[in-house]
């Protein structure tokens, strides 16, 4: 139960409560002075009723169906409480506010909280208009993010790590770099501070029958369009389909939500594999080492077929493919996707197109 259908039920409670303590008092009050409360609904004052008058089987009606049946009385209150019950849950407790975002418009949202995953990684939440709102985002889709920097208009595309469940709130996670745009700016906001967003964006729509199996390359921060994805696969119990990620970073540290990515792949074993490659690891591992490579492809991504996909996202911060450049933007650097589409072609998938579409065995984000 939320916040407005517990306000209506107490309302509704304490709204019953009144009237029938109005009603016992009102009836007591006009049966002093002489008065018969059902009389008075139909014909005004009228005196008493003397039942002497009548012969006992009118009597006995009387009393069976009058005002004054403790049982009638029962009836009556359970049929309108369960009539109201009906009608707020049919009409009241199912029906959604608008979503907030427009494709068209930009639009600003205050910094509400920040939660710190690494010395340079935060989620950043932000607040919607109204604690029951939803942003409108589709699993799979990004927004683009403002802001002007040194008098010049900058914009960044990034995938929230919410979803539409989380209602009066969006997350974003984002890795600052001190050289960056619009990481940097965000990492400097304080909270009520704002920021433009527009959306939703993107190619990508995920939906619980568009694949047997997919499979995910990340890299860096380019785990967010997948974590959403994951997240909505999994706590869906009618989704079938099964999910395997590869997951690449330089060092240990810079593996983000490393325990929600395991916690999630434990709780749904047969669904759901995470196997992570490090650049630099630290003794005593036991996953992938170097770049990613094509035996780990072949291992752990679904073989070629016509029901399967294949994403890539990766981030400039995956230094095994690329020179270290202070750039924040969503999609991921070139030389780590061209790297792995060069290895997926040697092991038979598809070619990939320049602009991924949402029908492509390989998709890039």
């Amino acid at each position: 139960m939320n916040c407005q259908q517990a306000l209506f039920a107490v309302s509704f409670l304490s709204t019953l409560a009144v009237l029938v303590f109005s009603f016992h008092w009102l009836r007591a009050k006009l049966r002093e002075a002489g008065y018969d409360v059902s009389r008075l609904i139909l014909i005004g004052l009228e005196p008493k009723i003397d039942t002497t008058q009548f012969p006992d089987d009118t009597s006995s009606t009387l009393m069976a169906f009058g005002i004054d049946s403790s049982y009638t009385q029962v009836i009556a209150l359970a049929l309108a409480v369960a009539s109201s019950v009906f009608i707020f849950v049919k009409f009241g407790s199912s029906s959604k506010r608008k979503p907030v975002l427009n494709p068209q418009v930009w639009q600003e949202f205050s910094l509400k909280e920040k939660i710190d995953i690494s010395p340079n990684t935060a989620i950043y939440r932000f607040a919607l208009p109204h604690p029951q709102d939803l942003l409108g985002l589709p699993i799979g889709q990004h927004i683009s993010v403002s802001a002007e920097i040194n008098g010049k208009d900058v914009m960044r595309s990034y995938t929230p790590t919410s979803s539409d469940d989380d209602l009066g709130h969006f997350d974003l996670l984002i890795k600052s770099y001190e050289k960056g745009n619009i990481s940097r700016y965000v990492s400097l906001l304080k909270i009520g501070d704002k920021v433009r967003i527009r959306g939703p964006k993107g190619a990508f729509k995920y939906t619980p029958t568009l694949s047997r199996e997919i499979g995910m390359i990340a890299g860096g921060t380019g785990i967010t369009p997948m974590l959403q994805i994951i997240r909505a696969a999994l706590k869906n119990p009618e989704d079938k389909t099964k999910l395997s990620l590869i997951y690449a970073n330089v060092n240990f540290e810079d593996i983000l939500l490393k325990k929600e990515l395991d916690a999630l792949a434990a709780a749904h074993p047969k669904r759901f594999q995470v196997y992570y490659v490090l650049n630099n690891p630290p003794q005593g591992w036991n996953g992938g080492t170097g770049f990613v490579s094509k035996d780990q492809i072949e291992k752990h991504m679904p073989s070629s077929n016509h029901d399967i996909k294949v994403l890539m996202c990766g981030q400039s911060d995956v230094r095994s493919y690329t020179l270290q450049v202070a750039d924040d933007s969503r999609a991921g650097p070139p030389p780590m996707i061209n790297a792995m589409k060069k290895h997926l072609a040697e092991l038979t998938y598809p070619a990939p197109r320049t602009i991924s579409k949402l029908e492509d065995q390989i998709f890039a984000f």
